[in-house]
């Protein structure tokens, strides 16, 4: 069973996520690649907030694929052109993955592999 954990001795995090997450050994662990705002017909979502939803619902699929459930997220990392979009991200993040509390790193970037993408995630999961 997965641990998260946040130690008294850093600052609570500002977000919803944790410190840390510890994966016993012997774990099974599933890495998934980055996810896009694309809804299972192929259209790319018009606006970041729907191609971010989408892109944590593909992960979410994945998951299920094998099994799992947001549950298992062990990790997971967000690209975005806009800081600004980061407002509603977490909203966003707790309608598709509820109150887990996976190690995340958001990073700004100047572009992402084609113009019209707006956001992108990928996650390691592990039970």
């Amino acid at each position: 069973m997965i641990e998260r954990f946040d130690p008294d001795t850093l600052a609570a995090p500002q977000a919803n996520y944790s410190h840390g997450v510890f994966v016993p050994k012997g774990s099974d662990i599933l890495y998934v690649a980055g996810q896009l705002g694309f809804s299972p017909d192929g259209k790319l979502g018009a606006t970041f907030a729907e191609q971010a939803e989408l892109a944590f619902k593909n992960v979410a699929l994945v998951l299920k694929h094998k099994g799992m459930s947001p549950a298992d997220l062990v990790k997971i990392q967000m690209y975005m052109l806009d800081v600004n979009n980061r407002i509603g991200l977490e909203a966003i993040i707790k309608s598709v993955f509820g109150d887990v509390k996976p190690v995340s790193t958001l990073l700004v970037v100047k572009s992402l592999a084609r113009p019209e993408f707006l956001f992108e995630v990928d996650a390691v999961a592990a039970r």
